[in-house]
């Protein structure tokens, strides 16, 4: 069966191939799967494209999310004692807050002023152009009266 097939969106396969990357339903449906999530982990994105184009392995799912995510059409955020997840909001160096009870993960805009949002007090002789935070707390969810935030 054809990619073409299994595309729900052909500015998807556009965007891939201009990018220089090949087009495949699954690669495809990851990119629509990690942009239709909420930074998500491989195993739900691998979830999401077998729902949209039937069987795909892991091992798949994780070469597409290396290709997209060397292309910087899907960003990969590492979590402190979590598994890495997934966006599609990528290009404009915003952070997140992460919940230490129930792991929730949400995107926040740069702290001050522009890219790469802090000044390092100290450079050591690099040129910084990318900062990463995560703030860390608790959602609402979590954020119970009488709770407290986990060490």
């Amino acid at each position: 069966m054809t990619a073409s097939r299994y595309f729900r969106n052909p500015a998807t396969a556009e965007e891939l191939r201009r990018a220089g990357l090949r087009v495949t339903a699954a690669r495809v449906a990851l990119l629509e799967t990690v942009r239709a999530g909420d930074h998500l982990d491989a195993d739900a994105l691998t979830s999401g494209v077998r729902r949209r184009v039937g069987h795909v392995s892991l091992q798949a799912v994780y070469d597409a999310l290396h290709a997209l995510t060397a292309a910087r059409l899907v960003r990969r955020i590492e979590p402190p004692g979590g598994p890495a997840r997934f966006e599609g909001r990528v290009g404009d160096n915003h952070h997140h807050v992460l919940c230490r009870t129930c792991g929730a993960i949400a995107d926040v805009d740069c702290a001050v002023g522009d890219a790469p949002c802090l000044t390092a007090s100290d450079d050591r002789g690099f040129v910084i152009d990318e900062a990463e935070v995560i703030y860390r707390g608790l959602c609402p969810d979590c954020s119970t009266p009488g709770s407290s935030p986990a060490p």
